[in-house]
């Protein structure tokens, strides 16, 4: 049997905000923008190299009224997800350029060189290159 993670959940409050910040800071691609109905559209984006690979898409979803109060906070304020890179400063200075929010300097972990910044929705996000 062979399973892999290939989707996971982000709550926002705007699809096209999200769609904006993904592919244009970010640089992610845009894989599907189906309307599911009046209100609700099926959106999932991933990093350019995962596309067609084994990489995890993210699926946008719009809260819904009772879950509003968790956009930007689905993790209790830990880091909720980890963008890995094959080089750090060249994605850093990118990301920077295009005004994206570092919450902390850049660091030096055993694992890892690693710095926390946030999307448009106030996620936590590690960009991180490992060491292994």
């Amino acid at each position: 049997m062979q399973q892999s993670v290939c989707n996971v959940s982000l709550l926002m409050n705007d699809y096209d905000k999200g769609i904006e910040f993904y592919t244009q800071s970010l640089g992610f691609s845009l894989l599907d923008d189906i309307k599911n109905g009046p209100d609700s559209r099926w959106v999932r984006v991933a990093p350019n190299n995962a596309v067609g690979q084994s990489g995890a898409a993210l699926v946008l979803m719009k809260a819904q009224e009772q879950q509003s109060q968790w956009v930007g906070n689905q993790t209790g304020g830990s880091v909720a997800f980890f963008l890995q890179t094959d080089d750090f400063q060249r994605d850093y200075h990118a990301m920077q350029q295009k005004g994206v929010t570092f919450l902390e300097q850049p660091r030096d972990e055993p694992y890892a060189t690693v710095v926390i910044f946030q999307d448009c929705f106030g996620n936590k996000w590690d960009l991180l290159q490992p060491k292994f």
